[in-house]
């Protein structure tokens, strides 16, 4: 059996993380007014206590069946951002515009430059930049499953707003155009090749450079989205980077394996990494301290979170948050007292305990 301890510690945790999940929930305010919004989205947005003068800002887009305050209290997002003093945008899709959720990455109304879902949130960015002094140089986007699907369209369509990009268990750009082509490609068949690839995003604006930095995520046993779609966006930008075939690094990262494609000037622009063994969701590693398990939000002992904002240069170091842990009681003080009350007493804490965390009435 489980000490008396160690039960009160998990009661605490319980407690502790249902008080962070309430507060975290409520901390994301709504962005109003940002626009003509041709794809009828709406916004919510974070600024920590101590903002920064001219504040980097991170778009954040949520997966299908999501929403915006339980993406960043599994993500860990706005915890990062209270640390380190940057900005948070979170776009939210309506099911007035998809019945789950979803952004529509594969609707050519949604993503190309100037129209639909990708103009909506290219208008609450210029907002975020206006309101809250963002430094534009500093500007970049993330996302899971479909919201990595229109983070790859945004950095398409929009290159030089943004610095980089991080797609998680995405989809490349453009080769979708349907309902049922999309599901094609999340199967991994259909999806053309490398040069086709490039040539699409060359082709969603008149931008010829510098483009943004990019890192692809992705789980190896992913049934949802096909792993070979991660290795179609790193050949899609990989192809517009100019970059060779063979990544220039190949190494382990918390156990993982990341390959790296740099330029002459040992600058990281197209990274990959592959998660072993994890299936459709965002890679967390809840010991660090930031992000929560949940759906599609998967504690396989590497941050996501963590990496991407350092690869940014949000962060000024990789650490983890270290918390406190109860002590085991030793084998004199769970025999001190075994005496009725004491009993009485006990079972009183652990009863307010029970309740306080919601687990009993």
């Amino acid at each position: 059996m489980k000490t008396l301890s160690i039960t009160l510690a998990r009661i605490a945790r319980l407690r502790t993380g249902k008080a962070e999940q309430l507060h975290s929930r409520n901390r994301l305010a709504t962005l109003t007014n940002f626009g003509s919004n041709p794809g009828k989205l709406k916004a919510r947005y974070y600024l920590p206590n101590n903002l920064a003068k001219k504040p980097a800002l991170v778009v954040v887009l949520h997966g299908c069946t999501q929403i915006p305050a339980d993406y960043d209290v599994c993500s860990g997002w706005s915890k990062l951002a209270d640390k380190h003093g940057f900005a948070l945008l979170y776009p939210q899709q309506v099911r007035g515009n998809n019945g789950n959720l979803c952004f529509n990455w594969f609707l050519p109304g949604d993503i190309r430059r100037g129209a639909g879902e990708a103009l909506s949130i290219r208008q609450m960015i210029q907002t975020m930049c206006s309101r809250h002094k963002v430094s534009k140089e500093r500007i970049y986007v993330t996302g899971l499953s479909a919201g990595g699907a229109m983070a790859n369209v945004l950095l398409s369509t929009y290159p030089e707003v943004f610095a980089g990009g991080a797609i998680i268990a995405g989809l490349p750009y453009a080769t979708a155009l349907t309902v049922s082509e999309a599901f094609e490609r999340m199967r991994g068949h259909g999806i053309p090749n490398p040069r086709e690839l490039r040539a699409k995003v060359l082709a969603a604006s008149s931008h010829s450079g510098p483009w943004p930095t990019i890192s692809v995520w992705h789980g190896t046993r992913d049934s949802t989205v096909a792993e070979v779609n991660a290795r179609a966006i790193v050949e899609q930008w990989r192809g517009v980077h100019d970059l060779g075939t063979a990544p220039t690094v190949t190494e382990t990262i918390d156990g993982q394996k990341r390959k790296v494609w740099k330029d002459n000037d040992g600058r990281e622009l197209v990274s990959f990494y592959s998660i072993e063994g994890m299936g459709h969701g965002l890679p967390l590693d809840v010991a660090s301290g930031y992000g929560k398990s949940g759906p599609y939000m998967l504690d396989v002992g590497i941050s996501s979170t963590a990496h991407i904002a350092h690869s940014w240069g949000l962060t000024r170091k990789l650490t983890r948050d270290r918390r406190d842990k109860a002590k085991p009681p030793s084998a004199s003080s769970l025999n001190a007292d075994r005496s009725p009350s004491a009993q009485n007493k006990i079972g009183k804490i652990i009863g307010d305990a029970l309740r306080a965390a919601g687990l009993t009435r």
